[in-house]
């Protein structure tokens, strides 16, 4: 068998190989042990006052459910679907001090190539989520055909990410958000996104998610350690998990891309020695479809790769992502990838 990113042995994850940055998994019987070697970095990072924008100086609109934004960007128009929580629900870090208007999380969620953000709404479920924990849920709309995000350069004249740049002025200015809790999450294509916003955006995004796809761009300008979660399937039919794509003509559309698919495992230590992490991770077993792999960061920071065994081209825990098994592979139900991002999200802030 070749060296695999992560060791599978009879179609099951082996806790007694070598991973490909040199860690070793952790079986279920012993990953108290491996955690006390190596931990899950935890900290209060996310646990400050919140940081309100100028939207919180207005009256706040009541809740809105995937209502269209529309803006123009460079001449160009663009637009995003908006979820917003009750005003007078509590805050996810403020329901003890609750005051009014509430500054609120955000979280992007980018849909991945060929997707609408509809699509992406309806397989995260991230909005659903905000209105029960109270943040607001953007989730922005691509371009061209097929559907997808300019992945060709990371400068500030790129169209996606100065369309990112105008949504975030944009609900700054209209909403009452914390703009030191802004998260970004994505699929696929949208992974991609994500990655490349903890890149050329560190300095409005705090932490971000990536569900089968991500990547470490080449050339990263990041001006702060960026905290990664990440979850892929180890029999990824789109994005294979140790590298390349799965079709010709996904190849022909990512030629050009700044960030080119490298094997996952590989994109997470880079992040991690972005981020100033021990580059050696360590494995616990989650669940039994469900390894955890897991560096040591400093304070403030952290690198997280749910690795799924099986699983496919997929978003873990999500129903519309299990109807499209026959093209995209099985998806896992041991796992929630929206609440452990979500969890993952509150821990840290600018």
């Amino acid at each position: 068998m070749a060296a695999a990113a992560l060791c599978v042995v009879a179609g099951a994850l082996s806790a007694g190989c070598l991973t490909s940055d040199g860690a070793v998994p952790a079986p279920a019987s012993a990953a108290a042990g491996a955690d006390a070697a190596l931990p899950v970095t935890e900290n209060t990072a996310g646990q400050g006052a919140p940081v309100p924008s100028a939207g919180c100086a207005a009256a706040q609109p009541g809740p809105v459910t995937d209502l269209l934004q529309g803006l123009d960007v460079a001449g160009v128009p663009r637009w995003y679907l908006l979820t917003t929580p009750s005003p007078d629900s509590p805050g996810a870090s403020d329901a003890a001090t609750a005051t009014s208007p509430v500054p609120r999380p955000l979280v992007l969620d980018f849909a991945g190539l060929g997707q609408s953000a509809s699509a992406q709404a309806t397989m995260s479920q991230f909005g659903t989520l905000g209105q029960q924990d109270g943040f607001v849920v953007a989730f922005p709309e691509g371009t061209a055909d097929p559907v997808r995000w300019d992945m060709t350069s990371l400068d500030a004249s790129n169209p996606d990410l100065e369309f990112v740049s105008a949504l975030l002025d944009q609900l700054e200015a209209t909403q009452c958000i914390d703009v030191s809790r802004v998260y970004a999450s994505g699929f696929s294509d949208g992974a991609y996104m994500a990655s490349a916003l903890a890149c050329a955006m560190s300095d409005r995004i705090t932490a971000v998610g990536a569900v089968s796809g991500l990547q470490s761009p080449t050339r990263c300008p990041a001006v702060r350690p960026v905290p990664v979660i990440a979850f892929h399937g180890t029999a990824d039919p789109i994005l294979p998990f140790d590298g390349g794509t799965g079709t010709a003509n996904l190849s022909q559309l990512l030629d050009d891309t700044e960030a080119t698919p490298t094997p996952v495992p590989t994109a997470a230590q880079d992040w991690a020695a972005r981020d100033g992490c021990d580059t050696r991770s360590a494995a616990t077993d989650m669940a039994s479809q469900v390894v955890l792999r897991h560096y040591r960061c400093p304070a403030g920071t952290d690198v997280q790769l749910y690795v799924i065994d099986g699983g496919g081209h997929t978003w873990p825990g999500s129903l519309a992502s299990a109807a499209e098994v026959a093209t995209d592979g099985p998806t896992t139900f041991q796992i929630d990838a929206t609440s452990l991002m979500w969890s993952f999200f509150q821990r840290f802030q600018l």
